[in-house]
């Protein structure tokens, strides 16, 4: 079997986890990982077993052996590293948001397409077993007709003002962050909205948004969605339609039960994950990579413009910019 080789840049609390999910892989094998940090992309290589430890991109970006990188680097790096990566010959996948804006997330694909490299965001969401099944279930018609979806995405950080969640110059904010998540899932399930209503609390040390509340309005249906960093949720999420409803139970994002409810009568489906649950984004990478696609059937480049596109939207109605936007 011709093991898939992947390398990994940035070496981080999700960089670790996919990892350990990638080792579970017969076909895979994590070959190298980068950091600007020579002792960090060590200890990161010697706990996941990875055979070269880089302290420069450009030297993973050159290992002729990869024929695939992940990248875990902040927001603001996203667009650089992916165009980057694609112009030598690599397949990404690249954490979501794709990028902090449809401009740099057009120009991602565009590469894409140049290069002939597959090319998807992380969304690891979209191919968790409980949503899949949700979503065929919606799809199906079992709910009805969907009206109203209610979903929110929130925890208490502690994170400090300089770090990645807070800072404003590395595209810091609970939006791009975790209010990712909810939108993410009020597209897939109802679309495009019509218009979009959002409000903002910010953080007055730097400026990055800590609480984000959107209302997204369709032909048909609404949507109430929230993202906030100042106290935690119960991470459930409710759609409701003309004949039932399902509640994906929590967290969320990475449920492995969910529950429909019709009747009066409630029925609980539970699915397993394989390891922590980036396995799944994994094997959609693989059949890609062997199909010769370049870009997923599942989430497809047009689903992650649609989707920072209204982020856009709501970044536009909150007032809400980047420094390296200027």
């Amino acid at each position: 079997m011709k093991k898939i080789k992947w390398g990994i840049i940035g070496c981080g609390n999700i960089a670790n986890k996919f990892a350990a999910d990638l080792s579970l892989f017969n076909d895979a094998e994590l070959h190298a990982v980068a950091s600007r940090s020579e002792d960090k992309a060590k200890q990161f290589a010697s706990k996941h077993d990875a055979r070269l430890a880089y302290n420069s991109y450009n030297a993973l970006f050159n290992d002729s052996e990869i024929d695939i990188i992940y990248i875990a680097t902040p927001h603001y790096s996203h667009a650089q590293l992916s165009i980057e990566a694609m112009e030598h010959g690599k397949h990404v996948l690249c954490e979501k948001p794709l990028g902090i804006n449809k401009k740099e997330a057009q120009q991602m694909i565009d590469t894409s397409k140049k290069t002939n490299c597959f090319f998807m965001e992380a969304l690891w969401t979209r191919f968790n077993p409980v949503f899949v099944e949700v979503l065929k279930r919606i799809n199906d018609g079992e709910i009805g007709e969907v009206n109203y979806i209610n979903a929110d995405f929130a925890f208490l950080s502690n994170h400090a003002l300089e770090s990645r969640v807070f800072n404003l110059d590395l595209a810091g904010g609970a939006l791009l962050d975790i209010g990712i998540y909810p939108v993410f899932l009020s597209y897939a399930i109802l679309g495009i909205p019509e218009s979009i209503n959002a409000r903002a609390l910010f953080k007055k040390e730097t400026g990055a948004d800590i609480q984000t509340s959107m209302l997204f309005n369709y032909k048909k249906a609404s949507a109430i969605l929230y993202c906030g960093f100042t106290s935690h949720s119960d991470m459930t999420v409710r759609i409701s339609g003309t004949e039932g409803q399902i509640h994906i139970h929590d967290r969320w994002h990475q449920a492995d039960r969910f529950s429909i409810i019709k009747d009066d009568h409630t029925e609980l489906i539970e699915l397993t994950k394989t390891g922590l649950g980036y396995s799944h984004e994994i094997e959609e990478c693989h059949k890609c990579l062997n199909d010769h696609k370049i870009e997923s059937d599942l989430w497809s480049h047009q689903n992650s413009l649609d989707l920072i596109s209204q982020l856009d939207s709501v970044r536009e109605k909150i007032g809400l910019t980047y420094p390296m936007e200027d």
